[in-house]
C-alpha cells in the first residue's frame, strides 16, 4: 500500500493528495493561459481567476456536502469547518468555482462563457490529475471486487491493484474509471475547440455533457454517494439508464439508506440542461458568436485602443501613399 504522506517537515505532513490537487491546478492553469494567448489574454488574468477559483470551489464543495448531510452536522457546527475531516463534493466544487469566477470576469469586462471555454479543458485535465489523490488517500472508490477481477478482467498494474486492497477487500477502482473518461473528454474538447462550427459557450456545456454522462455510471458502483429517498418511479428510471453497466459492474451499496443517488440524478439533469441550451441558444439566435471569434473586454484601456486605431489608420495611409 502506498502512503499517504509524501514527506514530512517535523509536525508538518505533506501529503500527496494536496501535492497532486496542486498539480492539477497548475496544469489546468497552463492549458488556459496557453490558449487565453491566442486570445491576447494576459496570464495574469489567468492566475488571478484561480485564485478566485480555488477557495470557491473549495467552499462550495463544503457547502453541498453539509447541506446534504446536515444531520451530521446540525448537532456540531464547529465540524463544518473541520474540511480535513473528509466531506467534499465535486458538483458543489463546480458551482462554487463558478459563482466565483462568474463576478471576477464581469468585474473584468469579459464575457463568462468566452473565458469558461477557455477555461474547459483545464477543468477536466484538473479532474482527471485530482482523482488520483483520492487513489493515494483509497477514498472515492466503487464496491468490493475479486482481486481476480482487478487483475484479470480490468489488466490493471501491481500498483492499483495493492491500492485498492483495503483492509483485505478490493474495491473497484472508481477515481480510475473517471481519471480515463476525463482524459478522453480533454481529447474531445480539444478538438471541439478548433472545429469552424462551435459557438460560443458550446464548449463550457459540452464539458458538462460529457462530464455529467460519466459521473452518472462510474456513481452507481460508488459506496460513498449522497443519496435521499425519492419516488419509485425516479429510482426506476434512473436503474433502467444505468442497467447496461450491469454487464461487467455491480452496482454500490447507497450507504445512507435512500433509494437515488443525488450525483446521479443531477448529471440527468446537467445533460439533459445542456443539451436544450445548446439547441434553444441557436434557434433562437443568441449563438452567433463563434469560439473563434475575437474576445474583447468591455473595460479594455480606451485609449490603447484609440493608440492601435490610429496605427492601423495610418498604416491605410501609408499604404495608399505608395500605391
Amino acid at each position: 500500500m502506498l502512503e499517504s504522506v509524501a514527506f514530512s517537515l517535523g509536525p508538518i505532513h505533506v501529503r500527496w493528495y494536496g501535492i497532486i490537487l496542486g498539480t492539477a491546478a497548475l496544469i489546468g492553469l497552463l492549458l488556459a493561459i496557453r490558449e487565453g494567448k491566442r486570445f491576447q489574454i494576459v496570464p495574469d488574468f489567468f492566475m488571478d481567476l484561480l485564485l478566485i477559483g480555488v477557495p470557491s470551489a473549495i467552499v462550495g464543495a463544503r457547502l453541498y456536502y453539509v447541506a446534504f448531510q446536515w444531520s451530521d452536522y446540525k448537532d456540531n457546527l464547529a465540524e463544518i469547518f473541520m474540511i480535513w475531516h473528509g466531506g467534499i463534493a465535486i458538483y458543489g466544487a463546480l458551482i462554487g468555482a463558478i459563482i466565483g469566477t462568474f463576478f471576477y470576469v464581469r468585474a473584468k469586462g469579459y464575457s463568462f462563457l468566452r473565458i469558461a471555454d477557455i477555461c474547459a479543458p483545464g477543468l477536466i485535465v484538473g479532474q482527471a490529475i485530482g482523482r488520483w489523490g483520492n487513489f493515494m488517500n483509497q477514498e472515492a472508490h466503487g464496491g468490493p471486487v475479486t482481486e481476480s477481477f482487478l487483475r484479470n478482467t480490468l489488466h490493471l498494474p501491481n500498483f492499483i491493484v495493492n491500492q485498492m486492497n483495503i483492509e483485505g477487500t478490493f474495491y473497484h477502482p472508481a477515481f480510475l474509471y473517471e481519471s480515463v473518461w476525463n482524459i478522453l473528454g480533454l481529447l474531445v474538447l480539444l478538438w471541439l475547440r478548433r472545429r469552424p462550427f462551435l459557438r460560443a459557450g458550446e464548449l463550457f456545456f459540452s464539458y458538462f455533457i460529457w462530464y455529467s454522462i460519466g459521473r452518472f455510471f462510474i456513481e452507481g458502483v460508488r459506496t460513498d454517494s449522497l443519496d435521499f429517498t425519492g419516488p419509485t418511479w425516479l429510482a426506476s428510471l434512473l436503474n433502467t439508464l444505468w442497467s447496461p453497466m450491469r454487464v461487467v459492474f455491480e452496482p454500490g451499496v447507497l450507504t445512507y439508506g435512500g433509494n437515488i443517488r443525488f450525483s446521479q440524478l443531477l448529471a440527468l439533469l446537467i445533460v439533459i440542461g445542456m443539451v436544450i441550451i445548446i439547441i434553444v441558444r441557436r434557434k433562437k439566435g443568441y449563438a452567433n458568436v463563434r469560439y473563434a471569434d475575437p474576445i474583447v473586454s468591455t473595460k479594455a484601456d480606451k485609449s490603447k485602443v484609440l493608440k492601435d486605431q490610429e496605427v492601423d489608420k495610418g498604416a491605410d495611409y501609408d499604404s495608399n501613399r505608395t500605391i
